[in-house]
């Protein structure tokens, strides 16, 4: 079975797109939330995903967008960026939205936008914070997005061991409980402007994470954030990936 894994798509239908295409056929799709937010094409990329059937989790743009009150949280721009997205979406994507939960069980993984303590708000960036989220775990495994990073953190005997992969790096899960974060489709921000997610590769005795950077065409999307007044440093900041 080959499951792809995406976050923080945050409105970019561009990239989702070359995502997509480039991942190929895959018999499931997870989102781990934050699918609006940020970007020029909510409702584009919410009818992608409700025709690609994927299921998943709502983060915290997407509670804001339903009217929540974490837009009091944001900064400015992404305040501004919010305040649009929900002058904008249509009553398809805020039914298809309302209907995501906070969690979300794929046996034998745990969804979720920020941590398995937190599933909205938490993000997951440093070893202490991670041993308490691994311990908080459900099922084996979990998977997470929020910080836009892609990272895997796993018990290893007691020690809290952090990868950092780039394109192509894959693992293979074991007994060892972890938490695995594709990284952002949508607004990378690890140095690298280039679309990342991960491919699950579940085989009858092994299951294999690989991740992928994708290349799409960010000006694209960045004339479409112009064209409808989203700030100018959310513009700016999908060149550098940061």
């Amino acid at each position: 079975m080959r499951i792809a894994v995406l976050s923080d798509i945050h409105a970019n239908l561009v990239a989702l797109d070359a995502v997509l295409d480039a991942l190929g056929a895959v018999d499931a799709i997870w989102q781990l939330g934050d699918v609006v937010g940020y970007g020029p094409e909510p409702d584009g990329v919410v009818d992608r995903l409700r025709e690609r059937g994927a299921v998943g989790v709502r983060g915290n743009h997407d509670a804001a967008a339903l009217g929540g009150p974490e837009i009091e949280y944001f900064n400015p721009d992404a305040r501004r960026a919010m305040e649009w997205t929900r002058r904008t979406i249509g009553p398809a994507t805020r039914r298809w939205l309302s209907g995501l939960p906070e969690r979300l069980i794929e046996a034998p993984f745990t969804l979720v936008h920020g941590s398995p303590r937190d599933p909205i708000w938490e993000y997951v960036t440093t070893a202490p914070v991670a041993r308490r989220n691994l311990e908080a775990l459900e099922t084996p495994w979990g998977l997470h997005g929020h910080t836009h990073l892609p990272s895997v953190f796993r018990d290893d005997d007691g020690r809290t061991e952090l990868l950092s992969p780039s394109d192509r790096s894959s693992i293979g899960l074991d007994r060892r409980r972890l938490l695995v974060n594709p990284g952002s489709v949508g607004q990378p921000r690890d140095g690298d402007p280039r679309a990342s997610a991960v491919i699950l590769q579940l085989d009858d005795e092994t299951v294999t994470a690989t991740w992928h950077r994708v290349a799409y065409d960010i000006a694209a999307t960045q004339a479409r954030m112009r064209r409808f007044g989203l700030p100018g440093r959310l513009v700016e900041r999908l060149d550098y990936g940061l």
